[in-house]
């Protein structure tokens, strides 16, 4: 059961009378990402700004054991963002085995397994909204983050249809899948920052993007959960080059985080025939 979903009110815009608002559900969220911290820096100020508006959010990560220390600090920086306890589905990191030892790469396991595992979430936590990376993984095009788009789009599929994975719960409907991303734009501003590090860059065009949400107001949030993971913050990856910046060049690259919307459902007429 999801309960009745918080509401925000908005000014009518219908109506310029300063008093006339109307209600505007707050969408409950689930992110699924691949690692500890890609939740904090792809969607940490969306998630933060949807909890604190007092919607229901929560958070899936497909790679990493509950019992490392990553785990721990996963459970710190969803505390932080209000996103409940970690949902974990236990894969190993493809490029570090010791992530979860006696499971197999979570781009190696069965693809039926994966997505089996993720309807089973979807079903129990029956979100308004689905957010993952987009089709190039994001910045890094890291093939975990790849493979975590795939099988989001195919559980997103597979939940709402009820003679899939009939063992793992009543099926149901997400209403959009948002990807997050960068679009080519956001280069002058990652560009300098990104180089030094020698990855390549992946970005969309500009048109692709569907929502660039200014989470300036939840940037603290946003921030303290990607220092909380420490293990990151110390070996120099992304969380280590956020901490090494002053607070303005924070606010430059974390302020704003952009999305693609994806409709998993169609919403339109029924048609006679096909049509582009």
């Amino acid at each position: 059961m999801t309960g009745e979903e918080p509401s925000r009110t908005v000014p009518d815009p219908t109506d310029h009378s300063p008093r006339k608002v109307i209600t505007v559900p707050v969408p409950s969220l689930l992110a699924v990402f691949a690692h500890p911290d890609d939740e904090s820096l792809s969607a940490g100020g969306v998630l933060a700004r949807h909890a604190s508006a007092g919607a229901r959010t929560a958070v899936v990560t497909a790679t990493w054991a509950e019992d490392t220390p990553r785990a721990a600090e996963l459970a710190e920086a969803l505390r932080i963002l209000g996103a409940g306890a970690p949902r974990m589905l236990g894969h190993a990191d493809a490029r570090a085995p010791h992530s979860a030892p006696g499971s197999p790469r979570f781009c190696d396991a069965p693809l039926d397994d994966l997505v089996g595992q993720l309807v089973a979430h979807i079903r129990e936590f029956r979100p308004d909204i689905v957010i993952t990376h987009d089709a190039y993984g994001g910045l890094t095009g890291h093939p975990d983050h790849v493979h975590t788009h795939r099988v989001t789009a195919l559980a997103l599929e597979a939940a709402g249809l009820e003679r899939l994975y009939p063992d793992a719960g009543e099926p149901w409907h997400t209403r959009a899948m948002y990807m997050a991303t960068h679009p080519h734009s956001a280069m002058a501003v990652w560009g300098d920052h990104w180089a030094p590090t020698g990855k390549a860059m992946y970005t969309v065009p500009d048109e692709r993007v569907t929502a660039a949400v200014d989470v300036r107001p939840w940037l603290e949030q946003k921030i303290a959960a990607v220092l909380a993971h420490r293990t990151e913050v110390t070996r120099g990856a992304a969380p280590g080059l956020i901490a090494a910046l002053p607070a303005a060049d924070r606010e430059l690259l974390l302020s704003t985080e952009w999305y693609i919307r994806h409709n998993p459902v169609s919403t339109g007429a029924a048609q006679t025939e096909l049509t582009s």
